[in-house]
């Protein structure tokens, strides 16, 4: 009897990684450290590269096809870490093949493909969770609990952005088919998330958005180190940047700017919130900014810094996600928030397209 127990305490969950870029390496690293899981197949159109991922990761089965994949080792759970446009696809056939699914963000090319997409994880019982790995960050964490403490009093306003000078991953990344968008899809999601995620994620009333198509992708300038797309690529027929001014039914508001390519002698990645007892800034440092004793203040946490924060982020993503489908933890990045979010990102770019403002 106690070799019984014993053999179903160790069962591990057999997860599958389909989508071997750059990304997929933040999933696999949690991955291989969790010691109740077991990555027990890889999936790549190319199928040569997810043979030498599997080789190099000591993984047993690789394939060109997700559909066989899912037939083949039934996996319990998979890592979506593939294009955007094939996001809906695989996840929908994970979840009616009796996988659960964390999927990267953007959770889908358009608000109707991730519509889809939470039916379906309703119909088949299985999880999805989006993959905003910014919820999983120090920062955001300390700042929640003096938010859910009411030390930030109402939160009416934030504003948020990452400016890229030149900053094109190009491939993938910078042709629409394959992406649905630029830096709005690709960068604002985060930033948007966790704005409204820190808010209360409240409901969108409406969205006023604009987009440049100016700049391209300038990979005539010399001497940097950029992020490329693991497949290089010719087509750019992304915006270069992007802002936003997004208001939400309970009167708060958020704006927002982004950009791949952008003439500023800064880059920057900032995340702000202002209530009515005080304000937090999220990144790039952690502050609060209040008022005592008739003075105003700013009071920073002090808190042991990891030393790689992406890194982290994705450990505590992943380890979450295996919590969650073990019924350990509910998840706080459901399938829901990821639909919202397409709801925003398409209103943006109507409203670009149209010049109007967009309700919600």
């Amino acid at each position: 009897m106690l070799d019984v127990i014993g053999s179903l305490y160790m069962k591990k969950t057999r997860i599958a990684i389909i989508g071997t870029g750059n990304i997929s390496l933040y999933h696999l690293k949690t991955y291989k450290k969790l010691g109740d899981v077991e990555v027990v197949g890889v999936c790549d159109i190319n199928y040569e590269r997810a043979l030498e991922f599997c080789r190099v990761n000591d993984i047993p089965m690789a394939f060109d096809n997700h559909i066989d994949m899912l037939e083949s080792i039934k996996p319990d759970a998979v890592s979506v870490c593939t294009w955007n446009d094939s996001h809906a696809r695989i996840s929908i056939d994970a979840m009616n093949a009796g996988a659960h699914v964390l999927c990267e963000k953007p959770l889908a090319m358009n608000a109707m493909e991730a519509m889809e997409m939470k039916k379906v994880s309703e119909e088949t019982g299985r999880l999805l969770m989006v993959g905003f790995v910014r919820r999983f960050a120090q920062g955001t964490e300390i700042i929640k609990d003096f938010i859910d403490n009411g030390r930030l009093g109402e939160i009416y306003y934030a504003k948020t952005g990452c400016i890229r000078r030149c900053g094109n991953p190009t491939g993938w990344f910078a042709d629409k088919s394959k992406s649905g968008g630029g830096p709005l899809i690709d960068l604002g999601v985060h930033m948007i998330d966790l704005c409204r995620y820190l808010m209360g994620k409240p409901k969108t009333a409406g969205v006023y958005g604009v987009t440049f198509d100016k700049l391209g992708p300038r990979n005539d300038v010399k001497m940097l180190n950029r992020y490329r797309a693991a497949d290089p690529g010719t087509v750019c027929d992304v915006e270069d940047s992007a802002a936003a001014l997004i208001k939400f039914s309970n009167g708060s508001a958020l704006s927002v700017d982004v950009s791949f390519t952008l003439h500023t002698a800064e880059e920057k990645i900032h995340c702000e919130l202002f209530g009515t007892k005080a304000g937090a800034t999220v990144i790039p440092e952690i502050k609060i900014a209040g008022s005592d004793e008739g003075y105003n203040t700013d009071m920073t946490p002090v808190y042991s810094k990891e030393s790689n924060e992406f890194e982290s982020m994705f450990a505590r993503e992943i380890s979450h996600f295996i919590d969650c489908i073990n019924g350990r933890s509910q998840c706080i990045s459901p399938v829901e928030d990821g639909v919202e979010l397409m709801r925003i990102l398409d209103a943006v770019y109507e409203s670009a397209s149209t010049g109007r403002e967009v309700r919600l």
